[in-house]
């Protein structure tokens, strides 16, 4: 089994923001998954604090999540959901936000520290170890004036004219998923 966790913020206020990239990266997998197999949605499980959905993927279980911990804690869902369903963490996949890199941009990485990333560094200390994958997915704005507050840019919404440049992280991303599980 695989687990392949998108970080994000739970909520309205943080739909479609640049942090929740992750969080957009799984819910465009599970649609797409669901054309073949409608019983394919998002589960609230409260018991590992998360949004989750199975999907199958050449015989094997592939199961995805959603931290509803906000992301500065996801470390604990991620954590709870290895243990219970007993995944080695050389299965894990982590897809999350990247603002050290251009929007339309990724990167897979494996054994990378968190770059002050908070998610990834709560994902490390939970499980106690930087030994997992990454999807780096670039959201970086060409106006560096914009990234001035970190805080402020990675929690608003992506702009008109970078909506493509996101469907097309999310479209590659999703093809770095089926790589990584292959």
């Amino acid at each position: 089994m695989h687990l392949i966790v998108g970080l994000g913020n739970p909520g309205k206020r943080y739909e479609k923001t640049r942090h929740n990239i992750g969080f957009l990266v799984l819910d465009a997998l599970v649609k797409k998954e669901a054309v073949n197999n409608p019983s394919i949605s998002w589960k609230l499980s409260k018991k590992h604090n998360a949004e989750i959905a199975e999907i199958p993927y050449k015989n094997n279980k592939v199961l995805l999540a959603k931290p509803m911990t906000y992301m500065n804690d996801s470390g604990q869902s991620v954590h709870l959901l290895l243990q219970y369903f007993k995944i080695p963490k050389k299965n894990l996949l982590i897809v999350h936000d990247e603002k050290d890199l251009p929007l339309g941009t990724s990167k897979v990485q494996t054994d990378r520290g968190a770059a002050g990333h908070n998610g990834i560094t709560s994902i490390i200390q939970h499980i106690g170890t930087q030994k997992f994958t990454r999807i780096r997915i670039g959201i970086a704005s060409k106006n560096e004036k914009k990234m001035t507050n970190t805080a402020q840019f990675v929690l608003g919404k992506f702009g008109l004219f970078e909506k493509k440049l996101v469907q097309e992280s999310i479209e590659n991303s999703i093809q770095k998923i089926y790589n990584f599980l292959s």
